[in-house]
């Protein structure tokens, strides 16, 4: 790895770990879509399950926020030392953060059937969703630890340059659940249970396979079990609490949404929450392809900032975002000219189609602004500058919720999707300034 990274140029490290990363995270995109697609197409209740997936989703995603925690922290954690020469703390970094997975896992899965009820409800649950909400989000929550080890330990593959075995992974579990969720909900008529249950099925075949990989003798940090230290776990989750905290208010915002569209949608509530969880799914295919760009160029960050190659971590800021704008173009392009194709995947009424579509179209508008949050968010989060990173992703998610409040006293429901184009854009200008007027300079390794 380390000759690749010394080697070869920034432009063909970022294709070779950025595209097969991105390409991942597109298979990554079915866990989260196909469940919609089948649960919406149900005969009779369609609508209403898709609804109360749309409520879980946000919970499901916090839930996971831990894994990526444990992941980018750890992976990126590995990267540093590696960059530095020192394998013995790379190798600490893969299995402190094992140990975490298995015990954040168990606490989580603790208190979300502890809490379900409540929880779900304070997401803008209504008597009608919670029966479906309760059924998906238990057996969802009883495969916490494969997810976890599928989404948060995949990093290690990818920390050590395997972008295409960490895809494999991913593909994995994707196309089983392609294949599951018709068998368990039509053929064996589980209905929204059989969603759930295809999914953490999934999830575990792809966690077999990263445990596997990780124990191979060809990996250059081999998973293990032992050299548990607390200053390890304390670095891991200093530089991992950035995405934690990340994707906990992105889910925090969500839930605002959802519960604004409760209080202002009236009798049509349900409605908007259901057009909203089909917004939202196209905007995972934004963001979990983004990421992946991300999460695979992330050893690159950490191998050079390590390294003190300030000009190489410069040109990967630029290559990196180079090729999230690429991205974000096509499905701008996509969103504001020919979504409803899309949108008929989930929905069947026409009503809700063309009401869906306009949602779409209104909130994507700003999509070239969250190429820049990709690039130089992650990209800082992956150097382990936490402390430049955070104000940086959550001044986008200030102005989000303020204008959350505000659009619903000034237009119509339907604007108050405008929301997540005035955050991009206003975000993305914001971290565009900030860091080329302050951050820049002080990223140099001191002389």
């Amino acid at each position: 790895m380390e000759k690749e990274f010394n080697s070869i140029s920034i432009p063909k490290l970022v294709l070779k770990l950025g595209v097969p990363s991105m390409l991942a995270q597109f298979f990554n995109i079915i866990y989260s879509i196909v469940d919609r697609i089948f649960i919406g197409n149900m005969p009779g209740d369609g609508s209403i399950a898709l609804a109360a997936i749309g409520v879980c989703a946000p919970a499901i995603t916090a839930i996971s926020a831990f894994a990526t925690m444990i992941g980018i922290g750890g992976a990126s954690y590995m990267s540093l030392s590696l960059g530095r020469q020192d394998k013995t703390s790379a190798k600490r970094a893969i299995n402190n953060a094992f140990l975490m997975t298995i015990v954040i896992s168990i606490a989580v899965i603790s208190v979300v059937l502890a809490f379900m009820k409540p929880m779900l409800y304070g997401l803008g649950c209504s008597d009608n969703m919670y029966p479906y909400a309760k059924v998906y989000m238990t057996i969802y929550i009883l495969g916490t630890f494969a997810s976890f080890c599928s989404i948060g330990m995949n990093q290690f593959i990818l920390a050590q340059g395997y972008a295409g075995r960490g895809m494999v992974a991913v593909v994995i579990g994707a196309l089983c659940n392609v294949f599951l969720d018709p068998l368990f909900i039509y053929v064996f008529k589980m209905g929204i249970a059989g969603a759930a249950a295809a999914t953490v099925a999934s999830q575990g075949l792809a966690m077999i396979f990263v445990l596997y990989t990780l124990r191979r003798r060809e990996m250059p940090v081999r998973l293990g079990f032992g050299d548990f230290r607390i200053h390890t776990i304390g670095r891991i989750l200093l530089i991992g609490i950035m995405p934690f905290f990340i994707t906990l208010f992105d889910n925090m915002i969500l839930i605002l949404l959802n519960v604004q569209l409760r209080r202002w949608g009236g009798d049509m509530g349900d409605v908007y929450i259901a057009c909203c969880a089909v917004v939202q799914s196209f905007m995972v295919i934004v963001n979990c392809p983004g990421t992946g760009i991300t999460n695979g160029c992330g050893t690159l960050f950490g191998y050079h900032y390590g390294a003190g190659n300030f000009d190489k971590v410069m040109s990967i800021f630029k290559y990196v975002f180079l090729l999230c704008l690429f991205y974000m173009l096509i499905l701008m392009a996509v969103a504001q000219t020919a979504v409803t194709p899309f949108v008929r995947l989930f929905l069947n009424d026409p009503g809700q189609i063309a009401l869906a579509g306009r949602l779409i179209s209104k909130y994507t508008l700003g999509l070239w602004g969250i190429a820049i949050q990709f690039a130089f968010v992650d990209g800082l989060t992956a150097m382990g500058e936490v402390r430049y990173a955070l104000p940086l992703s959550l001044f986008r998610k200030v102005v989000y919720i303020a204008f959350v409040f505000i659009l619903p006293l000034v237009t119509t429901l339907d604007n108050l999707f405008y929301v997540g184009t005035i955050a991009d854009v206003v975000g993305s200008l914001f971290t565009v300034f900030v860091f080329f007027t302050f951050i820049k300079d002080r990223l140099k390794p001191s002389a």
